[in-house]
């Protein structure tokens, strides 16, 4: 087994530049090895002022010039791609739709699946490119066979292969990510892209969906769902209050509830279930969060699909912790039991399998199964 890439001649590289720092690194890493890069920045917004500024996202014009300037100081020939349609029909629209169904989604994983290593992905093969690089933290393992498989970043703090999860099998065979093995922390990320002279050295990363310009995710859909008043209820059924929008909770919120009034136990209450049907929102104690299973639909393997029931860890958010499964698919859906429960699991999400540091496959989380809590007898 051996690190990706082992070649016998160099590739041609087209490198998505997203204006940061990590992408300006990678494509610079390509060109050292001795590929022949071209970068490229992807135009994601028809209005780019309407992303967020202030060098916290990466599709504004601000970005765009930036990654112009990194790939100057590489030497490499730059592009701006326009994909501002795709990206709002595969990635905007998509949003909004499943929060307008009760569902939570993750934008950054759709644009890995539809964006960069789909559109971007056909575009540079049709024009004779080899693969396509980014800033990700995640690596690629080649095996003795030729076939590849995807793997956690060699740092844990980074590690990024969660959003990469949908890459499949076609799409791993023309990715490089060359910054996974990467054993340094992010200031020594900063202080390569220093010496190598990269204006974008001290630009803060980005953390929030960069096309909800002001970070209010709650106001953006809003204005594209517009308001719509319901019940907040009780496991019970009983009315606590109202809101102005389903789209606007969570699975597992406590805060910005506003019931009014505490539960009869004095403990806090947590959003348990959205219903887009009648739109309401029912809240409950916390132990009525716990998820024993699940069931996720469109499953996208990092190779060959499992053909047996297997045992797995499994992570279901970009930056949360991973836990023991057991999984096995079944008319094409993945039925999953949880070694003990956990919280916060919301229809809508990603649940990413890993068999030690590789990457089995991602599944959309359609529905769970709740642990009841516990009830007193007489």
């Amino acid at each position: 087994m051996t690190d990706t890439p082992q070649r016998t001649r160099p590739l041609r590289v087209l490198a998505a530049m997203s204006g940061g720092v990590d992408s300006a690194v990678a494509a610079a890493r390509a060109a050292d090895a001795g590929h022949d890069v071209t970068g490229v920045h992807l135009a994601l917004s028809a209005n780019p002022q309407s992303f967020r500024t202030g060098a916290r996202g990466c599709c504004t014009i601000e970005d765009s010039r930036d990654a112009r300037r990194a790939a100057d100081v590489i030497g490499i020939p730059f592009y701006v791609w326009d994909l501002a349609d795709r990206f709002r029909e595969d990635v905007v629209e998509d949003f909004v739709a499943e929060y307008e169904a009760g569902r939570t989604p993750n934008p950054c994983l759709r644009c890995n699946e539809k964006i960069k290593f789909a559109a971007l992905l056909d575009k540079a093969l049709a024009l004779g490119f080899d693969a396509v690089c980014t800033g990700h933290y995640a690596k690629i393992v080649t095996l003795a066979d030729g076939s590849r498989e995807l793997h956690r970043a060699s740092d844990m703090a980074k590690d990024q292969s969660y959003v990469l999860g949908v890459l499949d099998e076609k799409q791993l065979a023309h990715a490089l990510f060359p910054l996974g093995d990467t054993l340094t922390t992010k200031e020594e990320i900063r202080a390569e892209a220093e010496r190598r002279g990269l204006a974008v050295a001290k630009k803060p990363d980005s953390h929030d969906i960069c096309f909800i310009a002001d970070g209010d995710t709650q106001g953006f859909l809003a204005k594209r769902l517009g308001k719509a008043e319901g019940d907040i209820v009780d496991e019970s059924g009983t009315k606590l209050g109202t809101h102005e929008g389903a789209y606007g909770f969570t699975i597992g919120q406590r805060k910005g509830l506003r019931i009014g009034h505490p539960a009869a136990d004095g403990k806090p209450r947590y959003v348990l279930d959205i219903s887009p049907v009648n739109n309401t929102v029912t809240v409950g104690p916390a132990d009525a969060l716990d998820v024993t299973g699940l069931t996720a639909i469109k499953p996208r393997w990092c190779g060959t699909a499992p053909t047996a029931p297997g045992v797995y860890t499994a992570q279901l958010r970009a930056h949360g912790g991973e836990t023991e499964v057991s999984a096995e698919l079944v008319d094409g859906e993945l039925r999953v039991t949880f070694t003990a429960p956990v919280r916060g699991v919301a229809p809508g999400q990603a649940i990413v399998l890993y068999d030690d540091t590789r990457v089995v496959g991602s599944a959309t989380i359609a529905s769970t199964v709740r642990r009841q809590p516990a009830t007193s007898t007489s």
